[in-house]
């Protein structure tokens, strides 16, 4: 179980895009059609095998546009988890009491996924992902290899959720994922997954629930502890864990 894709939401597609780009020395590898369904555009940008996703509504009624509303700006959309066990996770979705509000294989028949009603599990869109073999992966495309950057950053490490509970939400995607919430030494709750981590905090006054943080690890040590702030998220450069 990975923490394998992060997606954001911004207004401006192509300025997040090459905003991105430059910050962290990554590129475009897919930009999939299939997502318009959903009434989006994204842009999918892999950091060595994970993958940092942008996507723009193209209409007001899409669950994307209505975010940006609710959260007053760009923001946070979505956290992939990549699992080996898809029937499996159905099964405890059903025990858990979490509707599927998406389900869909890909075409090209490595991998499939469950998207979750985000109001049984909170914090934002969770979705669960197989892909066999397991470094493969169709929302990126089929060459996305070819466009790994690893100048700069080589990979996600963790995405940080706020909370008015964290300690509640930690809980909850915890028995979602059948993973452990822990304390950090930051007082934060966190579920360390095999690969990558899903960080829990307490938002502050105000502040609603989502996505407002990632940990990119960085390719260059003296660049670790580095922030900055894109498409309303933190991004903080990590050592490798």
């Amino acid at each position: 179980m990975r923490l394998r894709q992060v997606a954001l939401v911004a207004r401006d597609l192509e300025a997040t895009v090459e905003e991105l780009r430059t910050l962290f020395g990554i590129d475009v590898a897919f930009r999939d059609p299939g997502v318009a369904a959903f009434g989006l555009v994204n842009a999918v940008l892999p950091i060595g095998d994970t993958f940092l996703e942008v996507v723009s509504p193209t209409r007001d009624d899409a669950s994307a546009a209505r975010l940006l509303a609710r959260r007053g700006g760009d923001t946070g959309y979505m956290v992939i988890v990549q699992i080996d066990d898809l029937a499996a996770a159905r099964a405890r979705m059903q025990r858990e009491a979490v509707r599927i509000v998406f389900e869909h294989a890909h075409q090209d028949g490595h991998t499939a996924t469950i998207h979750l009603h985000p109001r049984d599990v909170g914090g934002a869109i969770l979705s669960l992902d197989e892909s066999v073999p397991p470094e493969s992966w169709d929302w990126a495309g089929r060459d996305w290899q070819q466009h790994v950057r690893r100048d700069s950053v080589t990979g996600i490490a963790a995405v940080e959720l706020q909370s008015a509970d964290p300690a509640a939400l930690a809980a909850r995607w915890g028995a979602v994922l059948d993973r452990p919430a822990t304390r950090t030494a930051t007082s934060a709750h966190e579920i360390r997954l095999d690969g990558g981590a899903i960080r829990f905090v307490a938002a502050g006054d105000g502040a609603s629930e989502g996505i407002v943080g990632i940990d990119l690890v960085a390719a260059d040590a003296s660049r670790v502890g580095t922030e900055c702030v894109s498409c309303g998220t933190r991004f903080r450069l990590v050592s490798p864990r």
